[in-house]
């Protein structure tokens, strides 16, 4: 299954030079990495990236993290969460966002 992470550019920018991504301050904190189905980005990018005008979305396999791919709920529904670290090696697709109606319908 693919799902979506949403990063900010520069956090991207810092995934690309280190060639893993640990997690943005939020998912640190919570000790996992937040990621989201296709029905669900949208809705996440309004949510938390409101205020910022160029987004990054990368599209993940979930099939070669296994159980480190956990699905849990919150008062928004069940999200997929990652505990682990995402390696480059794991992004099938990168896409530029500046218009949110862009993750309508998002598909790989």
């Amino acid at each position: 299954m693919i799902v979506y992470k949403i990063l900010l550019p520069a956090e991207w920018a810092a995934f690309q030079r280190a060639g893993t991504f640990t997690g943005s301050p939020l998912d640190r904190a919570d000790g996992f990495i937040h990621l989201s189905t296709a029905e669900q980005v949208h809705t996440t990018a309004t949510r938390y990236f409101a205020d910022e005008p160029a987004l990054v979305v990368l599209s993940i396999d979930t099939e070669p993290f296994g159980e480190a791919i956990r699905w849990e709920s919150n008062k928004h529904g069940t999200f997929p969460h990652l505990y682990s670290q995402l390696p480059a090696s794991a992004v099938s697709r990168t896409r530029h966002i500046t218009d949110r109606a862009d993750l309508l319908g998002l598909a790989d």
